[in-house]
Formats: structure tokens, C-alpha cells, sequence
């Protein structure tokens, strides 16, 4: 077994030295009048909207992001609740999105999409709670929806100008600007 193994490395190496010290490949002749050979590249990959905001302070560097919800992802969370709230940035689907009862001392029920995973997120006071803003908490994480103006526009559930602020628990932060929408 010993043997083997002496053997094995032993050829390893050899592969490795005569990679090392061949040269570059020369390249073959084409005819003149063949076709191309280069294929097209590959189409992309689609991938959901990722929402920009300002820098990610503090913590231990790496970047917070926050990628738009799909109706998937929604459907799956099955929040409960009457009437809800969403942020959401311009031209995109909500970032965040959670579901309350009126005149309820339960807590709001929400999620957020974190680096392509879902996690969910409550705030006190139900629907009520969330109307001005609100504070979130999960699994280490702190979101917090500041509004900055008043609506925008008429109606019975008419966006308000906020930002969204993630935290992490190892003190970590990014805030994002965008709308506050509460209602049916």
C-alpha cells in the first residue's frame, strides 16, 4: 500500500513537471475560407434583482445584501394576517413584506430575502405596529423602516418615502432607500 501511494505521488509530480516545462501550444493552421469556430457565449443565467443601497458599516466586512422577493417566496413564507406592508426600492419587487391584524397585540409577521435566502422576521403590535414604520428582529438581524415624508399621491393605501436599515448582530449595517406601502 505504501508502494502505492510512493508511486502515485511519484507520478503526480512527473504530470506536474512536464506541465510546468512544456510550452505553449502552437495554434493550428485554419483554412482560409473555413467558418468560424468560436462559439457564442452563453446565455446569462437570469437572476433576481438584487436592491442597491448605500455602503454596508461596520462588521466584519462582508457585504449585506438584500434580494427582491419573488411570488414564491411570498406563497412559501404563508404569513397570516389581515392587511400588510411592504418596502420596496424603485422599479423593485419588495424587499421586505409582512402581514398584521388590526387592532392586535400579536406580533406582525414578515420576510426578507438575505443573499438568496428567505428569513422572517416580526415586529410588535400587527398591522397597527407597522403603519409609521417599524422595527423588525429574526435571527440575528435588526430591520428597521424609518418613514422620511409624507404619502405619496392619494388613495387608500398611497407609498410613503422610507428607508430600510438591516442590521447584523455583529454590527453590520446598510440602509436603502425606497417606498413604505401599507394596506389590502
Amino acid at each position: 500500500m505504501a508502494r502505492h501511494r510512493i508511486a502515485s505521488s511519484g507520478l503526480v509530480v512527473a504530470v506536474l513537471a512536464l506541465a510546468a516545462c512544456s510550452g505553449p501550444e502552437e495554434p493550428k493552421e485554419v483554412a482560409p475560407n473555413a467558418p468560424p469556430t468560436t462559439q457564442a457565449p452563453a446565455a446569462p443565467t437570469p437572476q433576481p434583482p438584487v436592491a442597491s443601497g448605500g455602503a454596508t458599516v461596520g462588521g466584519d466586512g462582508s457585504e449585506i445584501r438584500l434580494d427582491a422577493l419573488t411570488p414564491a417566496d411570498v406563497e412559501g413564507a404563508k404569513l397570516a394576517g389581515e392587511l400588510g406592508c411592504s418596502f420596496s426600492t424603485a422599479g423593485a419587487t419588495p424587499l421586505l413584506l409582512a402581514m398584521g391584524d388590526v387592532a392586535s397585540k400579536d406580533a406582525a409577521q414578515g420576510v426578507v430575502k438575505v443573499a438568496g435566502y428567505v428569513e422572517r422576521v416580526a415586529a410588535p403590535g400587527g398591522f397597527d405596529g407597522m403603519l409609521k414604520g417599524a422595527t423588525f428582529s429574526g435571527a440575528g438581524k435588526t430591520i428597521r423602516i424609518a418613514v422620511t415624508g409624507p404619502a405619496i399621491g392619494g388613495g387608500e393605501s398611497p407609498p410613503t418615502p422610507a428607508t430600510l436599515t438591516y442590521e447584523r448582530a455583529e454590527g453590520a449595517s446598510k440602509t436603502f432607500v425606497g417606498r413604505w406601502v401599507c394596506g389590502p
